[in-house]
């Protein structure tokens, strides 16, 4: 008997791959249909351009102490557009740090300089052609130190504010223009989120530039205090970036060692006021005191007595005889022995 061929897809192997496919087949329709009817929410980050490049770089030199380290960490956290990197050895020349802003691909940097570990000096650059300046910065209050109830979201653009005497002095103006580019957050960042909900403010009091962070609560403009917060006080501003020809000289600075001595040559004057009046009442105690040799009030009371007849006895009083005391008994004892 010729042989019978066997026809293909009649198993049960075929059979039940055939049911799996038409499982997968519809359950991929099933998903389809169903993401065709969610509602698709577009993420929050605008999706434009983003066209200014700006980049900080914030980092400082070996031996500050434990409130610039958190200063440092709270400027990183306020600006999504910055950088860090690693303590800069004391025995380097400033002039590194250009080479260090072009490897880390930012054009502007903020340095802080620590010395005789109680003095924090902060440079502020436009790398690599400048200018630069270079302040000393005082009367430093943290995030974690302040505890206040302002808050905002993290990576959001602020607003600057500035006042109104940045724009009648030249330097001032160079300085708000250095402070706009270096604080402000370039738009469309990719680290940043497109909302506006605190302030950034720059006045001037004391011939010194107050920094301060607000939240904006309302529309109608109530603020709340963030934090940090910290005062600079200008010393010089250089053509180039980190040295050059000095623009312009603060007249009114005082190095914090003029200071120191100051404050010690006062507390050495009270000092020496106080050991000349101990000296002063020594002498005035040991002083021989000058004696009056007549006292004018001496007869003021003095009143005439009643005169006295003056008797003058001329005999020399002799003795007076003894006398004997009568003794009445004796004689009676006397007869009664005999």
């Amino acid at each position: 008997m010729p042989n019978k061929r066997k026809r293909r897809g009649n198993g049960p192997a075929e059979k039940k791959a055939k049911q799996a496919r038409l499982m997968l087949e519809e359950g991929l329709d099933a998903i389809d249909s169903t993401a065709q009817q969610e509602i698709v929410v577009p993420a929050p980050v605008s999706m434009g351009k983003w066209k200014n490049k700006e980049r900080v770089l914030i980092f400082s030199s070996r031996g500050v102490n434990f409130r610039t380290r958190h200063l440092m960490n709270d400027l990183r956290t306020m600006m999504p557009h910055s950088k860090a990197d690693t303590k800069m050895d004391r025995k380097d020349k400033l002039f590194v740090i250009n080479e260090v802003c072009e490897i880390k691909n930012c054009n502007k940097c903020l340095y802080f300089e620590a010395k005789k570990k109680q003095d924090l000096y902060m440079w502020m650059s436009n790398s690599p052609h400048g200018p630069s300046v270079k302040f000393l910065v005082q009367n430093i209050h943290t995030l974690a130190e302040l505890k206040m109830t302002g808050n905002c979201l993290k990576g959001s653009r602020p607003l600057l504010s500035f006042d109104p005497k940045f724009d009648k002095e030249p330097h001032l103006a160079l300085l708000k223009e250095l402070f706009t580019q270096t604080f402000a957050t370039p738009h469309y960042h990719p680290k940043s989120q497109p909302f506006v909900d605190h302030v950034f403010t720059f006045s001037i009091a004391d011939n010194r530039i107050w920094f301060r962070n607000y939240q904006i609560i309302e529309e109608d403009g109530s603020l709340v205090e963030i934090g940090p917060r910290f005062v600079l006080n200008i010393i010089k501003i250089f053509q180039g970036s980190f040295g050059g020809p000095t623009l312009f000289e603060n007249p009114h600075f005082q190095s914090p060692n003029m200071h120191r001595r100051e404050l010690r040559q006062a507390s050495t004057a009270k000092l020496r006021e106080k050991q000349m009046l101990k000296e002063i009442q020594k002498m005035k105690r040991f002083e021989n005191k000058e004696v009056a040799t007549k006292d004018v009030t001496e007869d003021v009371f003095a009143t005439p007595g009643q005169e006295k007849p003056v008797h003058i006895q001329e005999v020399e009083p002799g003795q007076e005889p003894h006398k004997r005391k009568p003794k009445p008994f004796k004689r009676r004892r006397m007869q009664m022995r005999s």
